[in-house]
């Protein structure tokens, strides 16, 4: 009797383990998209603080490099933190910093209090991302791509908000204008606090099952720790290469196509938009694109396919480069939550690790690619800048040396 109540216990138990809760996920997309979309108005300032401070575009790369380097070198550290013992309500913390930053930046006189106030939303980014990837890789059940899609493609499309912010608000109210997003990061505050009283009760309910598979996991990928970490500091080489290349876009392609075309501030977020709302699109069909072709070949297909398109981009008179920058956003952000799905089942039982490492260094090189990119512009101009950026997509087919999905 005991037996079979242990078995009908353990198979309702493994059904629950199974089950993808859509409605967290959901919850998690949204909270994703307005701590993104905040995350967003800093870059979406860079005309405004050019013009009204005079910064150079060393100037704003160091800018990006506070606000993402922080991400990067905190996100990893946050994910080994609480991959020893999770913080649910870290969640609603983080976007407090994150609330606190971006007033800040509404207010900052000098480039100094810019930097500041980027530090605190950047540290705000550091504690949400590992956390929500957990939450998104706990309500997943068995569909983990179109899960890490679901949550992935918010923070996308709030990045895509970016230059309609700068369109719409911050091109008519200035840099007080971003102390609107106040209210947003309120909002996603007390969603998170929703969240993380459904994280306690999860925790509670299968913690012991996930630390269990997690240890047989371990033990199975054990004799193969040399080549495991091989493949994971490929995969991180590559998610660089992209994250160089969308850096580049984001917080430089406005000035090409002003530079370029003749196009006013306005107009030219109109364009980076296109790219950017095509990239949370590509983003959503990723993951469930990816559950069935495998993820190795839609990493290696995102890459290496936008590459003709990014080469030929800076060349392509406006209408086409329209087309083209929707098309490479795409094509390229199709492998975003792919990356991190990869490494938490190349590395597993790390949850919290490989999202900071997949995502959080993904910021970092985005601030060092930022830095450089800047630089570059200043010295040989940024015309030549974005033809030589258009090259870092060729680099995808190193993903040939990755292992299929199953070995």
């Amino acid at each position: 009797m005991k037996l079979s109540q242990a078995v009908l216990t353990s198979q309702l138990y493994k059904k629950e383990l199974e089950k993808t809760n859509y409605k967290i996920l959901i919850i998690m997309g949204i909270c994703h998209l307005l701590n993104d979309s905040i995350q967003a108005v800093v870059p979406a300032m860079f005309p405004i603080l050019e013009k009204s401070m005079g910064l150079t575009f060393t100037q704003l790369g160091l800018i990006a490099f506070s606000l993402n380097m922080v991400a990067s070198v905190m996100q990893p550290v946050v994910g080994i933190m609480t991959d020893k013992k999770p913080m649910p309500y870290a969640l609603p913390v983080g976007l407090t910093s994150t609330l606190l930053g971006v007033l800040g930046l509404s207010f900052a006189p000098s480039f100094g209090w810019i930097v500041l106030s980027v530090l605190f939303i950047g540290l705000g980014s550091a504690v949400f991302h590992p956390e929500g990837s957990r939450v998104a890789y706990m309500a997943a059940g068995k569909r983990r791509g179109l899960a890490q899609s679901i949550y992935q493609v918010g923070g996308n499309s709030g990045q895509a908000l970016a230059p309609l912010i700068t369109a719409l608000i911050l091109v008519p109210l200035g840099q007080r204008g971003a102390a609107w997003f106040t209210f947003v990061a309120a909002i996603a505050v007390l969603l998170l606090v929703y969240i993380a009283t459904w994280y306690t009760k999860k925790l509670r309910f299968d913690l012991q099952a996930l630390k269990q598979k997690g240890k047989e996991a371990i033990s199975t990928s054990q004799p193969h720790a040399n080549k495991i970490i091989l493949y994971l500091t490929l995969l991180l080489f590559l998610i660089f290469a992209r994250s160089w290349y969308v850096s580049g876009m984001t917080n430089y392609f406005a000035f090409f196509a002003i530079e370029n075309y003749g196009f006013s501030i306005q107009k030219a977020q109109y364009y980076l938009f296109a790219f950017l709302v095509a990239g949370a699109v590509g983003t959503f069909f990723g993951g469930p694109l990816a559950d069935r072709f495998g993820k190795r070949n839609i990493i290696l297909i995102s890459l290496i396919g936008t590459a003709p398109l990014s080469i030929l981009l800076p060349f392509a008179p406006p209408a086409f480069a329209f087309i083209i920058l929707a098309l490479t956003g795409f094509i390229l952000m199709s492998s975003f939550s792919v990356t991190v799905v990869y490494a938490q089942e190349l590395v597993p039982g790390k949850i919290g690790l490989m999202s900071g490492l997949t995502v959080g260094l993904a910021f970092g090189m985005g601030a060092i690619g930022s830095v450089v990119l800047g630089y570059l512009a200043d010295q040989i101009g940024i015309i030549l800048t974005m033809i030589l950026t258009g090259f870092l997509p060729l680099l995808g087919i190193l993903t040939l040396f990755l292992p299929q999905d199953k070995k």
